[in-house]
């Protein structure tokens, strides 16, 4: 008798699958990294006895209230950052246009959203404008659409040049989904009203990751080719350099100096991040934020696995809650929600009391009616070229 096994290969992400994966992914990450951000890989260990391994209580434990005045944000115990706050802003903001953004959609949706609206905020425990929440990087956004007056497309120019605009471009890259290019180019549109030089130029690149992540068959290599095709100066020079010494390691404790020796030519902030350089978030053509060549980098040594990616983000530490918010969202995209550890999604969802599914199930079905939009618009422009070239 002659047994016939049949293997059965699972069917791709759908897109639902996927644009949930990618926001609850970055709410993980982002929750993850927060109680840990600012310090570097040996501090960590030291103060939670080895590496982070889950969700852990803030750095400061009780004093987290007072430890830096500047920031008296419980982070830490499952709590999403700011990294979330703007994600889920920007998914309201395309459920209000229900098309492609730009830099005046900002100004007409993003800034009023930021400013008239209470919602809660986790890490204040209480509802608040998340004005009051987001970083001053992010403020600057208000300060110069709302009371200068400045052109949404130029507002950009002057804010300091860091991650803040790509911490939250995951939604751009997936209502271009399967088309970098698309997500690369709208979102430095958006992006012009809160970045310029290589923070605006990262959250180009990140959105294109994401958007590469959602195309059927995409593997952590692809992603990094795709990017690498569209960016641009100084932060193409850093992703190549991480990734290429990303490509030695399996093991994010074995990569966390490597990456981080690097990326640190093109890094301005400098070896204490708490302390930035002169030169640190200043335009340039030379330098990259760090944050987005490191969580590609992560994303090599993990192999697109969600737990290997998102704790090798956490435990590198510096930026660390934007940089698992970027790991998190692209391995979503690449995966769907079930790469997400359910433990940690559910418990985050319960600490924030927040739906971290939500934006994501809305997101899809405004991404679904973009594309009928384009092409709409593409059939349009075919029919009007033809009678213009004769054709």
């Amino acid at each position: 008798m002659t047994t016939t096994t049949t293997t059965r290969t699972a069917p791709p992400p759908t897109l639902e699958d996927r644009t949930v994966g990618a926001l609850v992914g970055a709410a993980v990450g982002d929750a993850l990294g927060g109680p840990v951000e600012g310090w570097t890989p040996e501090a960590i260990a030291e103060r939670h006895g080895g590496r982070v391994t889950g969700i852990v209580e803030p750095f400061h434990k009780e004093n987290w209230r007072t430890a830096r005045p500047i920031a008296p944000y419980h982070k830490g115990d499952g709590h999403v950052t700011d990294d979330t706050l703007m994600t889920h802003a920007l998914v309201r903001v395309y459920e209000k246009v229900r098309d492609h953004l730009d830099a005046y959609a900002v100004a007409d949706h993003l800034v009023p959203d930021l400013i008239t609206t209470p919602r809660w905020i986790p890490e204040l425990a209480a509802e608040a404008l998340p004005l009051h929440r987001i970083f001053l990087a992010e403020k600057w956004i208000v300060a110069r659409i709302h009371y200068g007056h400045v052109d949404p497309r130029e507002a950009g120019v002057g804010n300091i040049v860091n991650c803040g605009a790509a911490m939250y471009m995951a939604p751009v890259g997936v209502v271009n989904a399967g088309n970098p290019a698309a997500a690369y180019a709208e979102a430095l549109d958006i992006a012009g009203a809160h970045q310029s030089s290589y923070g605006r130029e990262a959250a180009g690149v990140f959105a294109a990751a994401v958007a590469s992540a959602c195309k059927p068959g995409a593997t952590p290599e692809s992603v990094i080719d795709d990017v690498l095709a569209l960016s641009k100066d100084g932060t193409r020079a850093a992703i190549e350099a991480v990734c290429a010494a990303a490509a030695r390691y399996d093991d994010f404790e074995d990569a966390l100096a490597p990456l981080r020796e690097a990326v640190a030519p093109f890094d301005t902030v400098g070896p204490e991040y708490r302390k930035p350089s002169l030169g640190a978030r200043r335009p340039s053509r030379l330098h990259s934020i760090e944050e987005l060549p490191i969580a590609l980098g992560m994303l090599l040594v993990g192999r697109g696995d969600f737990r290997h990616t998102v704790l090798g983000a956490v435990n590198y530490g510096r930026d660390c809650d934007s940089i698992a918010t970027m790991g998190g969202a692209i391995v979503g995209a690449l995966s769907g929600e079930s790469a997400v550890p359910r433990e940690w999604s559910e418990e985050i969802a319960r600490a924030s009391r927040l739906d971290l599914r939500a934006p994501g199930e809305a997101l899809a079905v405004v991404a679904r009616e973009v594309f009928a939009r384009d092409i709409e618009r593409r059939r349009a422009h075919e029919t009007l070229f033809g009678a213009i070239a004769g054709s």
